[in-house]
């Protein structure tokens, strides 16, 4: 796709966060971007996505499903926001269409690793469509800063990775989906596979086993919904152990609205440490060497951070995720709109709409095994709960691991 071609974007699912793709996709249009079409069966979501684009100047085609929208051939590129447990039936439709659609979909890749297998073999067989998963959480500026310093070495040899999430409740959904794990997958999947791919690309390695402990203790007991109670944890601890020696522990909590933080993530290496914590976006690191004296602090927004996004003109090696340059305060992103996941998504549209103009060049940063392996971590900690035991990841991924 030529770097001066408009991309037209559909959207399948316009609730809260289908509705922050919209905004952040309107923020791309300097960058020849559109969203041309919606769909949504839900009426309100609808409504309040056409108010949006209708504020934008962007007539939008709106359809009730995802197979009309893909029949359409109204556009070049699917961002799928819909609630988790349709995620695999919408994927497989896309990827078994005759016209190619280029895929962002949200995180979880979907609620159950068959699903997720499935969807990483059928998108084998059309390598004219590239698909990127929604873990946007690497592209918090202070996350990225840590992630640029842990890769450039600093800290040494990577040996530990702790990850707290103390944060509110799960928010209110259409039809309350995200309150049971049938629909969701469960918390560690659901809202920690975020962290779990992380903590693996903190590593620079792969999970083996995990031993977790978790319970629904505060949130939702007392709520009813077609009889039925409420049956996701608000709170954990999963420890886990990589294939490198590394290990990475997950602090959960969602009942934790008086915390400073949300995200307060440490990384240990051999010779140093690393910090970065979310919403300040103050990055900290320090050698052994030097201690506690020489512990530097940076404030995220300000820093050197690398996004290879911002050069569309010019095609990456694969493995270079990564270009330096210094956060501009003019850019749309940082004078208008940061949006729900602290400039996230934004950034996180960057990089797939660099990977869809320069195809062939490059894979998406994010790609389906990645996907996979964060719903794996995920599945093998609620086991783990359920079970009272460590479970190897091998166990859930079965005998052809990934």
């Amino acid at each position: 796709m030529a770097v001066n071609e408009t991309v037209k974007y559909g959207i399948i699912g316009v609730g809260m966060m289908g509705r922050e793709h919209l905004i952040n996709l309107h923020h791309l249009r300097t960058q020849g971007v559109v969203v041309v079409c919606i769909a949504d069966p839900y009426l309100p979501s609808q409504q309040l996505a056409l108010g949006l684009a209708q504020s934008f100047d962007w007539p939008l085609k709106v359809f009730s499903g995802h197979q009309e929208l893909l029949d359409s051939g109204l556009c070049d590129v699917v961002v799928v926001s819909s609630p988790n447990m349709t995620h695999y039936q919408i994927l497989m439709d896309i990827l078994n269409h005759p016209k190619p659609h280029h895929v962002l979909v949200e995180k979880p890749l979907c609620t159950t690793i068959a699903d997720c297998r499935k969807v990483v073999n059928a998108a084998r067989k059309r390598p004219d469509m590239l698909v990127q998963v929604g873990l946007e959480y690497r592209y918090m500026p202070p996350v990225a800063k840590l992630i640029e310093i842990v890769k450039g070495g600093t800290l040494g040899r990577v040996k530990m990775v702790a990850i707290r999430e103390h944060r509110f409740p799960f928010l209110v959904k259409v039809n309350n989906w995200n309150r049971f794990n049938s629909n969701t997958g469960g918390t560690l999947v659901e809202k920690c596979c975020h962290f779990f791919d992380l903590m693996r690309l903190f590593a620079g390695a792969n999970p083996v086993r995990m031993m977790a402990s978790g319970a629904m203790d505060v949130n939702h007991k007392d709520e009813i919904y077609d009889g039925k109670v409420p049956d996701v944890i608000d709170n954990a601890y999963v420890v886990v152990e990589f294939d490198n020696g590394a290990r990475g522990m997950l602090d959960l909590c969602m009942f934790a609205e008086g915390s400073k933080n949300e995200q307060e993530i440490s990384v240990v290496g051999h010779t140093g440490k690393g910090e970065a914590f979310v919403p300040e976006s103050i990055v900290r690191f320090g050698s052994r060497m030097e201690g506690r004296d020489g512990v530097q602090t940076l404030k995220a927004e300000n820093q050197l951070i690398k996004l290879v996004t911002l050069f569309f003109s010019v095609p990456a090696p694969t493995s270079c995720l990564w270009l330096a340059f210094r956060f501009d305060p003019k850019l749309p992103y940082f004078s208008r709109y940061e949006g729900l996941h602290h400039g996230s998504s934004y950034l996180e549209h960057l990089n797939f709409l660099s990977a869809i103009r320069v195809k062939g060049a490059k894979t998406p940063a994010v790609d389906l095994n990645d996907g996979l392996i964060s719903v794996a971590m995920g599945v093998a900690a609620q086991l783990s709960i359920e079970k009272g035991r460590f479970v190897y990841i091998e166990e859930v991924l079965g005998e052809h691991n990934c």
